[in-house]
This record gives C-alpha cells, structure tokens and sequence, in this order.
C-alpha cells in the first residue's frame, strides 16, 4: 500500500500500481470521466506537486491528450492514466469544474458560479469564477461532442 497526498482533501490509501484516480475517488471527490478512464479526455487533469518520479512515465496517448489541455503544465497528468509506484506523491487538482453536457450548463444560465466552469475536452476556462453563466458562453458549446472518442485527441 502506498499513501498520496491530494491538497486541501487529505491523504488516501492505494495499492501499489492503483492510480491516482483511485485515490480521488477514494476520496468521494465527483470527477466527470467523460472518456471514462481511458486517457481520452482532461475532466480527470491533475497537478502532480512532489515525487512525480514516484508514477508511472507518461505514455503516448496521455501525452497526446495533454498536449490539447490548455491547463496543461510541466507537472501534469491525467489522474486514469498515472498509476502509483512509490510512498509520497502529492498532487492536486486543477480549479474549476468541467462540463459534462450541454443540458447541465443550459441549466445554469443567469446563475453566478462559484468556479471557473472548464470546457470538457481542452480545459480551457469557458466562464471565470464569480461571472454570471450567459446564453453566450453556451453558444461556445455547441457543436462540442461530449462523448470523447480516440478521434477527438488526435
């Protein structure tokens, strides 16, 4: 068993090759998963703070996938793809939330968020924390397929 460090929620549990993911979920942390795990998509985008050595390397297709994640930085990883091999990785996860279809903003139009609203397959910020969700910032979804495929990273 190794322990990670996921900032402002705490320390989780995980076997020896379990990934991080695992340990946000441990956590009770809601993480979309549009690609369901499969390293398609960034809803599952972390910031890996210490011991990054201490993971899996980053293979081809998460590497492709962050390469379109405007989020991305030097420590990132996607939390499905990076699998745990060492005690004292710390990571944390980016701010905002992702959007997880066109109805669930829709629904959200002339209310105030509380933070930065993602797009769900770049994780670029559609709407900045504090701003009222417009009929306009929507617009910027249409045509978005939310079902991620291997085509969509390519």
């Amino acid at each position: 068993m190794k322990t990670v460090k996921l900032k402002n929620i705490g320390d989780a549990t995980v076997q020896t090759q379990q990934r991080l993911l695992d340990a946000i979920l441990g956590k009770n942390v809601a993480v979309k998963m549009l690609c369901k795990g499969r390293g398609l998509c960034a809803t599952c985008h972390v910031y890996v703070t210490k011991n990054a050595n201490l993971l899996t390397p980053v293979s081809d297709r998460e590497k492709l996938t962050l390469s379109i994640l405007t989020g991305a930085s030097y420590n990132s990883r996607l939390a499905c793809q990076a699998r745990v091999l060492g005690e004292g990785v710390e990571f944390e996860l980016p701010s905002g939330t992702y959007v997880e279809s066109l109805t669930e903003i829709e629904q959200l139009v002339g209310k105030r968020t509380n933070a930065p609203i993602l797009h769900p397959v770049n994780g670029r910020v559609l709407i900045q924390e504090g701003r009222i969700i417009t009929r306009s910032a929507v617009m910027q979804l249409n045509g978005v397929d939310f079902n991620i495929t291997e085509t969509d990273v390519r």
